[in-house]
C-alpha cells in the first residue's frame, strides 16, 4: 500500500445511540429512518415489511459525513459496524505483501461496506471515500439481535452477505480467464446497471475513480486501461472526457463481453 493511502486520514469512530436516549436533553446525533430513506428500494430495508422496517429505524443509525481521502475503516481494524453508504463513493482495498494496493471493490449508494470483518472480527480492507461522502453506521451486533426475531431480515442480511462472495467470484473471473476488453467492458456495464438501478442514466456518467484504480482492481497496467479506453472510443463505443463516460453503444459493449457481473 501507498504511503499516502496509509496516511489518509481517518474519520471519527462512529457513536450509535439508541432512539430511547436521543430524546434526552442532549443533543441528538445526526440520524436517518430507514421507513423515510430514498435509498430503502435498493438497501437494507428492501424486502422487509413495515413493521420490521420500524424496527430497523429503533435502532436510530449515526449518519456520518466523510470527506473525499478519508478511510473509514482501515485493513486489521476490530469489526463493530457495516456501513450503508447514503451517498457518494467509496474504494475498498487491502495491503500486498509486497506493500502494493490492490483494490478490491467500489462502493455506490445503497450498498453496504464492512460485511468483510464478520469472519475474522476484524475487517479484512479498508474503505476509502473517493468523494465527499455520506454513511450510516449500523451497528452489527444490534442488527444481529434484531434479525433473530425476523426471518425476512435473516435472509437480507444472508442476500448481502452473498453478494459480496459473488462479486469476490466475478473478480476471480475478471482476472484469470479475460482479456483487457472483457475486463474493462465488464466494469463499465456493471457502473452502467449500477447507475439505472438508481435511478441514473445508463449511457452517460463520471467515474469517481482513477485509472490507476481501475487498473488495480481489474489487474491491468495503467497504460493498458488508457489503451483500452482509446480503443473502445475508436470503434465508437464509448466518448472519454478524463473520467466522464458516455456509452453510445450499449449493445456493442455488451457484445465486447456478455454481461456477467451482478
Amino acid at each position: 500500500m501507498s504511503s499516502a493511502t496509509l496516511e489518509a486520514p481517518r474519520v471519527p469512530a462512529a457513536k450509535v445511540i439508541p432512539l430511547r436516549e436521543g430524546r434526552t436533553g442532549a443533543p441528538a446525533p445526526l440520524t436517518t429512518l430507514c421507513s423515510s430513506c430514498h435509498l430503502k428500494d435498493i438497501c437494507l430495508p428492501c424486502g422487509l415489511t413495515g413493521n420490521e422496517v420500524e424496527r430497523l429505524d429503533g435502532l436510530q443509525f449515526a449518519r456520518r459525513k466523510v470527506k473525499a481521502g478519508q478511510t473509514l475503516y482501515r485493513q486489521g481494524d476490530a469489526f463493530h459496524y457495516i456501513y450503508a453508504v447514503r451517498s457518494g463513493t467509496f474504494k475498498s482495498s487491502l495491503m500486498l505483501p509486497d506493500g502494493r494496493e490492490q483494490v478490491t471493490g467500489f462502493h455506490m449508494a445503497g450498498e453496504l461496506m464492512g460485511l468483510d470483518g464478520l469472519a475474522q472480527g476484524q475487517h479484512a480492507s479498508s474503505a476509502t471515500a473517493l468523494e465527499d461522502a455520506e454513511i450510516c453506521s449500523i451497528p452489527y451486533a444490534q442488527l444481529a439481535e434484531l434479525s433473530t426475531a425476523s426471518t425476512n431480515l435473516q435472509m437480507v442480511v444472508s442476500r448481502l452477505m452473498s453478494r459480496e462472495i459473488v462479486r469476490e467470484h466475478n473478480l476471480m473471473v475478471l482476472l484469470g480467464s479475460m482479456n483487457a476488453e472483457e475486463r474493462l467492458a465488464a466494469f463499465l456495464l456493471n457502473i452502467s446497471q449500477r447507475m439505472k438501478a438508481r435511478g441514473y442514466s445508463q449511457h452517460e456518467f463520471h467515474l469517481r475513480m482513477t485509472r490507476a484504480e481501475i487498473g488495480s482492481y481489474l489487474g491491468m497496467k495503467l497504460e493498458t486501461v488508457s489503451r483500452t479506453f482509446s480503443a473502445f472510443q475508436q470503434q465508437g463505443l464509448l466518448e472519454v472526457d478524463k473520467r466522464h463516460i458516455r456509452i453510445l453503444d450499449l449493445a456493442g459493449l455488451t457484445r465486447a463481453f456478455e454481461m456477467r457481473v451482478q
